[in-house]
């Protein structure tokens, strides 16, 4: 009974606060009466604090999963410090010099790989050239040669493959912080786009070593995790169109809002038109896949290019199309020729770029400074480089 009176009084208090209220207004020597409902009131309230409870649900969801991250980075840090000690690597020499020995050729086989995969012959060649040893690796292993002298050639390659995986972490996560930062110059969040760039990954599971249940050493592990960042930021950077989709200087008409061509109405426009000659060849602003290639009503022939992370362009009024659904294409490949079919006044491109369905503004992809088109360069040579090497190897041995 008492639960009862409780509630019952709350919810008079609520009522008593979120009565009907009423506003008059004098203008031009008349009155007007303006009322505001408790209800309307009420849901205004309620609106208000979903809004601020969802807000504050994001902000501590994306607060705990920075701690996470932190927290791991601190972890293998840790594990890294503690197994480079001299006191675990003169453990290990004492247990098996020839284990040492074979645990060092399986190292400098993952990051021969590792580094040819990610970063290129070219620049692994340059990180060879170590300045010099790390003070507290180069103690230890001074620590090591006295203590077993027949280990002592095998202490130093160890201190210097160690000292190189270091040297290219930081080289990685320079290039990361580039690759960020030119995402962020087409307005477009890193975070975001490279949150769903792996997600069509798989394959069977092959244990890099041989035993199968030996761990990646933390340097490498903490190298690897550097690399993949690396690898997963500068691919999203290249699905970015910034090339531009024809040799055009001339642009029609601007996205936002515009008169009608046709009604002479208010209308937005989700793309840019671009005028030119007939035939003139259109061009993928980045690589990708053709997700669709023919007639659309209103855009004429019309051919859109998937590139992955929620972006998509397209290629509107066209007078030919010269791809096929399904395709995979490069940037700068030519996808069709400039016309004025479809609901168009004469020759142009209309032009869209389109995140996760929605139409954004395509200059800020086009206008991409000199400094950011060189990133996506580098990118692209070495996301490039394997398919190349492979072409080579392969002319090499017919």
């Amino acid at each position: 009974m008492q639960n009862h009176k409780t509630k019952g009084g709350l919810l008079a208090r609520l009522d008593h606060l979120f009565t009907d209220r009423e506003f008059f207004m004098r203008a031009n020597g008349q009155v007007r009466f303006l009322t505001i409902s408790g209800t309307l009131q009420k849901r205004v309230a309620i609106t208000a604090a979903s809004v601020i409870g969802l807000w504050l649900l994001i902000t501590l969801a994306m607060t705990v999963n920075q701690l996470t991250v932190t927290s791991e980075r601190m972890a293998l840090a840790e594990k890294e410090a503690a197994v480079n000690s001299s006191e675990n690597r003169v453990a290990a020499y004492k247990e098996s010099i020839d284990g040492v020995a074979k645990d060092l050729i399986q190292r400098q086989d993952a990051m021969e790989q590792i580094t040819q995969q990610f970063i290129g012959e070219e620049t692994a060649a340059e990180s060879q050239s170590l300045t010099e040893t790390e003070k507290e690796l180069s103690e230890n292993t001074k620590k090591i040669s006295a203590a077993f002298p027949e280990a002592a050639e095998l202490a130093r390659l160890e201190a210097r493959q160690i000292a190189f995986a270091h040297k290219l972490t930081r080289a990685a996560m320079k290039r990361t912080a580039r690759a960020e930062a030119a995402i962020r110059e087409f307005g477009l969040n890193p975070a975001t786009l490279s949150a769903t760039s792996n997600e069509a990954v798989g394959g069977p599971l092959i244990p890099f070593f041989a035993d199968g249940e030996k761990e990646l050493h933390p340097t490498l592990e903490r190298l690897n995790n550097a690399l993949l960042r690396m690898d997963q930021l500068e691919r999203t950077l290249l699905t970015i169109p910034s090339a531009m989709p024809a040799d055009i200087t001339m642009m029609s008409s601007n996205y936002g809002y515009r008169r009608d061509p046709f009604t002479g109405g208010g209308a937005m426009h989700n793309g840019i038109d671009f005028k030119g000659p007939y035939g003139q060849p259109i061009l993928s602003a980045a690589r990708g896949t053709v997700s669709y290639a023919g007639w659309k009503s209103g855009y004429g022939k019309t051919v859109e290019i998937t590139h992955g992370n929620g972006l998509m362009t397209r290629y509107a009024h066209l007078s030919k199309v010269h791809v096929t659904t399904g395709q995979k294409v490069k940037q700068g490949l030519q996808v069709g020729a400039m016309g004025s079919t479809g609901r168009s006044t004469g020759t142009h491109l209309h032009f869209e770029v389109r995140l996760n369905g929605k139409a954004v503004n395509p200059r800020p992809f086009l206008e991409a400074n000199t400094d950011v088109l060189k990133i996506q360069a580098v990118a692209r040579q070495r996301t490039n480089a394997p398919k190349k090497r492979a072409e080579k190897s392969g002319s090499s041995r017919g």
